[in-house]
């Protein structure tokens, strides 16, 4: 078997849109789809963040 791996940039409030269209565009299976979480600290607290998602495809 093998696998692809794609990053994708997101910002969450945004880019469903952009995710859904990319996620029909692959060819193969998506096997898993992996958030990047980052702490961040704002005003109120901390808080997490998604900055990027980790796709992977089974081609």
């Amino acid at each position: 078997m093998k696998y692809k791996v794609h990053r994708f940039e997101i910002q969450m409030e945004k880019d469903q849109l952009r995710l859904e269209e990319f996620l029909n565009s692959l060819a193969g299976q998506v096997v898993s789809i992996i958030p990047n979480v980052a702490p961040t600290f704002q005003f109120m607290g901390a808080t997490a963040k998604v900055d990027f998602l980790m796709v992977v495809e089974k081609v």
